[in-house]
């Protein structure tokens, strides 16, 4: 029995365990769902990751804002010509030139034509660097009704920063605007923002975002090219007015410049203009370009004693260290004098030289400090100051609140006496 019992025991250890049978259906549906899974995973990960990696991307590494590059503008200098260079001991000699008439291919009526083809030409160019600026307000009348007001000027385009387009234009007719707009040569009209303004000469840079612009208005070729006004070529020379020289729409002329001698004594500086040809008005305001397409002045028709019949214009040199100041964001600082050149009779009867004041303006810091009509600036923080246009250049080196030593020499019975002034500029 024992036996028999360990037999059955046996042949119980060699039973063979059989495995479960499998469940393809099961097991094809559970490893679609895995799959579908992992697909909805992937997605899930990757929109993820498209969301968040720019947050994380900004907090660990910032993108830096775009920063306007400083605008520079060469200054002018005067002209030297070649004979003020002559030795006066070398001999004079004279170069004679043979002109050969050439055979005519051409009529006078036809080269009349050609040349006025090439005017309109050249103003057609230049009207690209030339916009409409209109300072536009809301206000009601007497029957409480709403309307809207504008005033329309000439914006000649300076610069692009690289974040704005910089315009020079006239400062009076935004001074009060709520909004202002500017319109290009290709009836693009976009919003403007006043970036800084001259309350000396009245002029303004308004700047327009470079974001609003298509790209044929981000051409650099549309930039004015600033000429020099120093020149001593300068009278008779041929030039175009563009802008709007005669009338409140878009207009042209062509003339020539008939003087450059004329000042206009302005606070803290002398700005030399010229005279033209041709025909203004009191409303008259443009740029004057010579014929090479450089902007030599700017239309200046109020606050002077020339005729205003013609065109008359600040010559651009001189205006150029506005301009930059202007574009840069720059406030100018401000002494409050208006002054001149001491001349060479004055020299010889014994006047310093130097600056001369001719007026004190009120309220300035001039006046606070106790600088008088009559005192020749002779030093501004020890910097020798020979001229009065000197004295601006080195005014235009200070900042709003500095504080300079300005050297005056006053008379005092028949001699004139030093003294040192501390004054704070203004703005």
């Amino acid at each position: 029995m024992e036996e028999i019992n360990n037999q059955e025991e046996y042949e119980l250890i060699r039973e063979r365990i059989k495995t479960r049978p499998i469940n393809r259906k099961k097991l094809i549906r559970r490893t679609v769902i895995t799959a579908a899974m992992a697909v909805i995973f992937g997605v899930l990960a990757c929109i993820t990751f498209l969301v968040l990696e720019p947050v994380f991307s900004n907090m660990l590494t910032p993108e830096e804002e775009p920063v306007a590059s400083e605008v520079k503008i060469p200054i002018d200098e005067e002209e030297i010509l070649p004979e003020d260079m002559i030795l006066e001991d070398e001999e004079e000699t004279r170069t004679q030139i043979i002109y050969q008439e050439k055979e005519r291919t051409t009529t006078v009526l036809e080269d009349y034509n050609a040349l006025y083809d090439e005017i309109y030409n050249l103003s057609k160019n230049c009207q690209k660097s030339v916009v409409k600026v209109a300072g536009v307000s809301q206000d009601v009348d007497w029957f409480n009704v709403a309307y809207e007001s504008k005033e329309v000027t000439t914006g000649l385009i300076i610069a692009n920063n690289g974040i704005e387009l910089l315009i020079l234009t006239d400062g009076s007719v935004i001074k009060n605007s709520e909004n202002i707009d500017v319109t290009f040569f290709n009836e693009l009209v976009t919003s403007a923002v006043v970036k800084e303004t001259d309350k000396n000469t009245g002029l303004a840079i308004i700047a327009v975002p470079v974001d609003q612009l298509t790209a044929t208005l981000l051409d650099p070729d549309i930039i004015a090219k600033l000429g020099n006004s120093k020149t001593n070529r300068l009278l008779a020379a041929p030039v175009i007015a563009v802008g709007r020289p005669v009338s409140n729409v878009i207009s042209l002329e062509q003339g020539m410049i008939t003087s450059k001698s004329n000042i206009i004594n302005l606070i803290d500086n002398n700005y030399e203009m010229f005279t033209t040809d041709m025909r203004g008005y009191d409303a008259s305001n443009g740029v004057i370009f010579n014929m090479s397409g450089e902007v030599l002045g700017i239309i200046w028709q109020k606050n002077t004693s020339l005729d205003k019949n013609t065109l008359n214009a600040i010559g651009i040199s001189d205006l150029k260290r506005t301009i930059e100041r202007m574009s840069n964001g720059k406030k100018r600082a401000y002494l409050g004098i208006r002054g001149t050149d001491v001349t060479l009779e004055a020299i010889n009867l014994g006047v310093p030289v130097g600056a001369y004041v001719l007026e004190i303006d009120m309220e300035s810091a001039a006046m606070k400090a106790g600088i008088q009509s009559g005192d020749v600036i002779t030093k501004i923080d020890g910097f020798e100051i020979t001229s009065y246009t000197v004295f601006t250049e080195a005014i235009g080196l200070h900042d709003p609140g500095d504080e300079v030593t300005v050297t005056v020499k006053r008379q005092s019975g028949e001699e004139y006496k030093e003294m040192d002034i501390t004054v704070v500029l203004g703005e």
